[in-house]
Formats: structure tokens, C-alpha cells, sequence
């Protein structure tokens, strides 16, 4: 049987994925998309330059093992980076992995030009003057890079952030989409990009805001009719950051103003950071083209911390305010809170009053009880897994036969309930649903929940199933 790309490529990452990490091998090789095999070299696309630079200098021995398995020595990685110009043209980049048997590769210096920038483009809209009023960039001092501890679960953005902090507006990440669930440090990292600019760059214009106030600031510009300097005033900020872009979802006229900003400041080498709380592919109600924009950079998601990163996070904070906690009691906060990061620093502070409020020693039994009234203020979150069990327990059928590709009616429609599921109960976007219910992609998921929704309205029976798994994941 003839080889083909996708074939080897499933060789190799069923051998990467014995090899590392969970949570680096959903960051950097679940986005990858096998191209072509051309004789010994394999093509794959992969989404940025970031990316690809990423990949050489942490996993080239490993992908060069995995691919020498099934091509033999002569094999060759030819990496393929498509990026979008201002005006829409794709930019072609490869790189190839030599069959050498050196440790690592060096990459190239490539320039993939990402906007056409004229030095004699004038803004018009800069109303003079402006220049020398100062404006307060909205910053947080206390959130730095220093105390955004990295992780697997946050490396990808926290590393992005870096890259655009030392040149900002001349990286491949323009925009930079930071997101993720709530309290998983979207904000802190994005003050901290901004921190750090500042302090590289004053000369440079940052600006924070939320989506939610730059979303009223333009509704008081209509209303005074004033909004041709509402835009001006945005487009001479050097490197803007939107807080909670998803806010901008069904206002119409204010994601129109806020895309004639972001093309002029895209088209001039100035940098927008934005945060959302999901991808911009499972974002309902914002424009097509404001979207197409959103995928101009890097989408950079934050996702729950695991156990050791948990730790460190409650260590750092300890460490920061100068207070010592026995490593049993760390532990023991760190296993329990294990979704958001600033109910686990909430947690600490709290044990940290009541033992100094009611002169108590921190322990055990104290952080039990801190940590009783925080888990039970907050929601359970259920699990993909947890999820897809309930639903094939409840149709009689092994999990293994709900991801599989047969498409028996009563066998699809569980997975489709597996699918609606998830993105009800969870944080998780839909690209990372359809990958952990049967390698699905975030389409299949789309068409899984509307189809959910039709037939529980049409169907009585099929109501009855929703209700009832309901009730079984509510408990």
C-alpha cells in the first residue's frame, strides 16, 4: 500500500506522543497539518514562523527520529508557514530539516513580509498636536512577566508575549489573541507585554482598555458626534491592547470602528493585543472580516495549569509576600484548586488572614476549611472525558465505539451528545472538543451542537436523552 502524507504523518505522532507531554503535544503538533509527500520529504503546515522556529529548537530530534522510522535515512521535514498579508496575498515560507544526524538545525534568518508599508504613507486623521498629549497607558506595574510563572499549560503565549514585548509591531504575532477561561491570567499577561514595552520603548503609545469601555467610549462619540476623533485618537496609539474582545460580539457599529482602526494600525507596524475568553473560531456574532483579522497573527490559548505549575504559582506568591507554608499544605491547595489561578492565589491569601486575623497557626485542617469554601463556591467543571463516559454508559456502549468512525445512526447521535456537551460544561473551544471525541475537527462539533439543538425540538425522544445525561452531569 502506497504511502501518503497523512499516513506517515499519523506514524509520527503516535510515536511523539509517546515521547512527551500531554500538554506539549496538544500545543505544538495537534495544529500541524500534513501537505504532501514527495518521494523521502514531507511537507507539513504550520501556523506561524513562531511556530516553526519553536519546533527546531525543541523538537527536532524527535521529529527527525519519528520521520527516519518511516521514511529512512534520506528523509527530509519541509515546513510550510502561510501567512496573510494587510491585503489578503498569501507569503509562502519552507524550511527544510536536512537528513544530518546534528543535534539540532539552525534555522534561517527569513523575512516574510507581512505588510506593504509606504514611508511616505501620511495619516490624515492625525489632528495636530495630539502628539504632545500625554496619555496614561492603563497599565498595571504589578503584573510582569516575573511573576507569570511559565508552565506547558501557558508557554506558547507567555512566549509570544516576550517576542512581542522586545519588537513590537515587528513580529509574525500582530494581532497577538491571548485566551482561555476565566482567571487564567489572560489580563496579567497582556499588562505584562505592556509593562514590559513601556520600559523598553517610552517613546512608544500603549494603551489598555477593556472591549467593554472602548465599546462605550464610542457610543458617547456617536452620541456627541464626535467620532472621527474618537478613531483618531486610536490610531495613533503604537501598540493597543483590548481586554475581553469578545464583549465586542453583536455591536455592530462598534466592530466597525474598532476594524478601521485595527487595519490602519496593522498597516502602519503598530501592534494590537487583544484577549477573549474563546478562539476567534468559536466566537458568535463578530463580523467575518473583524475574524479574518483576529487570524492575521498568533491565537495563543491559555489553559488550566497542571499540578507542579499549581504549586509554583501558590510558592511564587508566598514568596512575594514574605510568608513561609509547610510544602504539605501547599500540596494539599494546589490538588484541590486546579481550574483557576486566582482562586488559587484567593486561597492563599485567605488562609493567609485567617491565620494572622484569629492568631492561628496555618494548618492542614486550616487549609481544608479555606479551601472547602472555595471549591464549593465554585462550579464543578466537567471533564471531556467525564463527559463522553456518561454519555456511552447511558447508551450501553464503550468509549472507544462513541470516537470511532463508524456512522451508525444511534452511534452518531451519541457522539453528537458527547460534543453538545462539552461545549455546554466546558471552557474547552471547539477545535479541542472535536480532537478529544474521536479526532473530529472544530466543523464536525459546529454541526454536532446545531444538530443537537433541531432535534431536540423536533424529536421527544430525543429530548429525553438530553435531559436526562443533563441531570446525570449536573449532579
Amino acid at each position: 500500500m502506497s504511502k501518503t502524507a497523512q499516513t506517515v504523518w499519523n506514524n509520527c505522532l503516535e510515536f511523539i506522543k509517546d515521547n512527551i507531554q500531554p500538554q506539549a503535544y496538544k500545543t505544538w503538533f495537534e495544529p500541524i497539518i500534513a501537505v504532501k509527500l514527495t518521494d523521502n520529504a514531507l511537507s507539513i503546515q504550520v501556523p506561524s514562523k513562531f511556530f516553526y522556529e519553536w519546533l527546531e529548537e525543541h523538537y527536532v530530534k524527535i521529529l527527525k527520529v519519528s520521520l527516519t522510522k518511516e521514511l529512512g535515512e534520506k528523509a527530509k521535514l519541509v515546513y510550510i508557514i502561510k501567512m496573510e498579508n494587510t491585503y489578503g496575498n498569501k507569503q509562502p515560507f519552507t524550511e527544510k530539516i536536512p537528513s544530518s544526524n546534528r543535534s539540532a538545525v539552525k534555522s534561517q534568518e527569513v523575512d516574510i513580509p507581512l505588510k506593504n508599508k509606504n514611508p511616505e504613507l501620511r495619516n490624515p486623521f492625525v489632528i495636530p498636536g495630539i502628539r504632545n498629549v500625554k496619555i496614561e497607558s492603563q497599565l498595571n506595574p504589578n503584573y510582569s512577566f516575573e511573576n507569570f510563572l511559565e508552565g506547558d499549560s501557558n508557554r506558547l503565549a507567555r512566549s509570544a508575549g516576550l517576542a512581542v514585548a522586545a519588537k513590537p509591531g515587528g513580529t509574525s504575532f500582530n494581532p497577538l489573541l491571548i485566551f482561555g477561561g476565566v482567571g487564567l491570567g489572560k489580563t496579567h499577561l497582556v499588562h505584562a507585554i505592556g509593562v514590559d514595552i513601556k520600559d523598553k520603548y517610552p517613546e512608544k503609545t500603549v494603551l489598555y482598555i477593556s472591549a467593554e469601555k472602548f465599546t462605550q467610549q464610542y457610543i458617547d462619540s456617536v452620541k456627541k458626534n464626535n467620532r472621527n476623533d474618537f478613531i483618531h485618537f486610536y490610531q495613533i496609539i503604537d501598540v493597543l491592547i483590548i481586554d475581553d474582545v469578545q464583549f465586542l460580539s453583536g455591536k455592530t457599529g462598534t466592530q466597525d470602528v474598532f476594524f478601521h482602526i485595527f487595519n490602519h494600525l496593522h498597516q502602519n507596524g503598530k501592534q494590537v493585543i487583544l484577549t477573549s475568553d474563546k478562539a476567534p473560531v468559536d466566537m458568535q456574532d463578530i463580523e467575518q472580516r473583524l475574524l479574518s483579522r483576529f487570524k492575521w497573527g498568533l491565537s495563543a490559548e491559555l489553559q488550566t495549569p497542571d499540578f507542579e505549575t499549581r504549586v509554583s504559582i501558590v510558592k511564587n506568591k508566598l514568596y512575594r509576600d514574605g510568608v513561609d507554608m509547610p510544602d504539605d499544605i501547599i500540596d494539599y491547595v494546589a490538588k484541590n484548586i486546579k481550574s483557576n489561578v486566582r482562586e488559587l492565589e484567593g486561597a492563599i491569601i485567605s488562609l493567609i488572614a485567617q491565620s494572622s486575623f484569629n492568631k492561628k497557626e496555618v494548618t492542614l485542617d486550616l487549609a481544608r476549611i479555606v479551601v472547602e469554601k472555595f471549591v464549593k463556591n465554585t462550579k464543578r467543571e466537567v471533564s471531556i472525558d467525564y463527559i463522553q463516559k456518561v454519555v456511552s454508559d447511558y447508551f450501553q456502549m464503550d468509549v472507544s465505539t462513541l470516537q470511532s468512525k463508524t456512522r451508525k445512526r444511534h452511534i452518531v447521535q451519541a457522539r453528537q451528545l458527547a460534543m453538545f456537551f462539552a461545549k455546554k460544561f466546558t471552557k474547552a473551544s471547539l477545535a479541542s472538543i472535536g480532537s478529544q471525541i474521536g479526532k473530529r475537527d472544530h466543523a464536525t462539533v459546529l454541526h454536532a451542537c446545531k444538530t443537537v439543538d433541531n432535534l431536540t425540538s423536533t424529536d421527544k425522544q430525543f429530548k429525553k436523552y438530553v435531559d436526562d445525561i443533563t441531570k446525570k452531569l449536573s449532579v
